[in-house]
């Protein structure tokens, strides 16, 4: 497995585990639909959050979070709008962006609430 796939592997489960400890309930994981997908779909207070988890082994280059261009906020909302379409018992949904670093220290960094 290329080293890139485990870093993200290794952030979605470092992702769970972040979620879980603060409270948030976990939907799924790698939601998929079609060619949509989504990295977690989670739950807190009544409020449905998809989350893209963006995973980078230091900031040598940039910050993980970065890494969510235009485009893929677009196709995150398209896919949420598919999920959304089979799951209508939410009334509130919102968009998070968890950026985590490995190196020097762990570190996780949750952007709540983006919208373009």
């Amino acid at each position: 497995m290329a080293k890139h796939n485990e870093v993200g592997i290794l952030g979605e489960t470092l992702a769970i585990e972040y979620f879980i400890k603060n409270g948030y309930k976990l939907i799924h994981k790698n939601w998929r639909k079609g060619h949509w997908e989504l990295d977690l779909i989670v739950s807190k207070n009544d409020i449905l959050h998809f989350v893209e988890v963006k995973t980078k082994t230091s900031n040598k280059y940039g910050y993980p979070e970065d890494e969510v261009t235009v485009s893929k906020f677009r196709y995150l909302t398209s896919a949420a709008e598919e999920y959304i379409y089979e799951n209508r018992n939410w009334k509130r949904i919102q968009f998070d962006i968890l950026a985590i670093t490995l190196e020097p220290k762990l570190t996780f960094f949750l952007i709540e609430d983006v919208y373009l």
